[in-house]
């Protein structure tokens, strides 16, 4: 078997890859580099040069000759080779008539946990948020943020009392709005400095969070080491890390206890798998980073299905649209958006009572929807950082 042929799909906001055989064997696989697409889809056509031609089984070769051959990594670059992978083992699945993760060592659990994004403007619509998730079954909620998904047009300005205060208060009422039967996964987006996470995170240690992600900028590992001594509550990090030996920096100095690997980011269901036996080698678990389409949860699935570590699978709803038009663009509404997730592949993964049901279809289970590029044309992600009242840059 050859590869004949690779295309490359942008679709709304996301970037998607099938490669063809020469046995009419199909891949799709989709690229995570969210604002740097149009980059990773150049990439793509770079690594296509080498792969036609290729035995697509070769996963792990082809692996290491894209991701060694020029010396140079990134999120462009590294969201193009995941995107490959996860196409590669679509197609090892469908050559061998099984289940991607029946490749991977077989199924660890029947179904997958999920914790549901609840957002909001205000503190009001988020607890309406979070009890609705709990009437549809979620027994877990994340991309929670304590300090609102505010516009980012918006100047931002609060006292260090006023950011902490109304921080660890808002994690109060989400804990009261939905009790002790739902956890809560707080989302800090790298919006604070190593002192003001301490502080935050010991308000809210009362209201046992499952854990609280990226609370710092990931470029300073001893900045974490340095929180994760000084707090009692979980930290989550990884969805930023390309490669395991970031993931390691971290594991081996415990400043991470759930480590957030992007599929389509971090090396695909290669890389995933590398980094989910690291953790696993430090007691610590594995919840995949997951606001892409369909296809990227269906990627991830291979994963949560086939590791032992395995804790929660990220899950934006497929019934919703993008989380970069709901969060990154800095609307939260999207009840009037035609557009939704579940419209690009011809059949989602089943969602029942907060579980993703392991699917048994051959390779990753999904496929493109007809026409999906021209029903759904590709937009490009607008370049807007929120700014301080003083003109200076903050992280939201």
């Amino acid at each position: 078997m050859k590869i004949t042929d690779i295309k490359i799909i942008p679709v709304n906001r996301f970037l998607f890859v099938e490669v063809y055989t020469d046995e009419g064997i199909k891949g799709l696989g989709e690229s995570g580099s969210w604002g740097f697409l149009d980059a990773s889809a150049e990439v793509v056509k770079t690594f296509k040069t080498y792969l036609i031609g290729q035995d697509p089984l070769k996963i792990e070769h082809h692996w290491q000759y894209m991701y060694r051959c020029f010396h140079f990594r990134g999120a462009a670059i590294m969201g193009a080779l995941s995107a490959i992978d996860i196409a590669l083992w679509d197609i090892a699945g469908k050559y061998f008539n099984t289940p991607t993760y029946q490749l991977l060592g077989g199924k660890t659990r029947n179904k997958a946990r999920v914790y549901y994004h609840v957002g909001g403007s205000t503190t009001e619509e988020i607890v309406d948020n979070l009890k609705e998730a709990k009437r549809k079954g979620f027994t877990a909620v994340g991309h929670l943020t304590p300090f609102l998904d505010e516009d980012r047009s918006v100047p931002y300005y609060e006292t260090h009392a006023q950011k902490i205060g109304n921080a660890i208060d808002r994690v109060r009422q989400y804990r009261e709005a939905v009790g002790d039967e739902v956890d809560l996964c707080i989302e800090i987006h790298r919006r604070l400095k190593p002192a003001e996470a301490i502080a935050f995170a010991r308000g809210i240690e009362k209201y046992h969070p499952f854990f609280i992600e990226d609370p710092i900028t990931p470029d300073n590992f001893d900045s974490m080491v340095n929180i994760a001594k000084n707090i009692n509550i979980p930290l989550a990090t990884g969805e930023r890390f390309h490669t395991p030996q970031e993931f390691s920096n971290l594991l081996r100095r415990d400043a991470v206890h759930y480590v957030r690997p992007d599929v389509c980011m971090c090396g695909g269901i290669t890389g995933a798998k590398k980094i989910a036996a690291l953790a696993e080698a430090h007691d610590a678990m594995v919840v995949p980073h997951n606001p892409l389409s369909p296809v990227s949860t269906a990627a991830c699935i291979q994963i949560a299905a086939s590791i032992p570590n395995f804790a929660l699978q990220e899950f934006p709803g497929d019934d919703r649209a993008s989380a970069t038009e709901r969060y990154i663009s800095g609307k939260t509404d999207d009840k009037d958006k035609s557009f939704r997730q579940s419209n690009v592949v011809k059949k989602a993964l089943r969602c029942e009572d907060g579980y993703i049901i392991i699917p048994d279809d051959p390779g990753i289970g999904v496929e493109l929807a007809d026409d999906v590029e021209n029903r759904f044309p590709y937009s490009r992600r607008v370049i807007q950082t929120r700014l301080h009242v003083d003109g200076s840059v903050v992280d939201q």
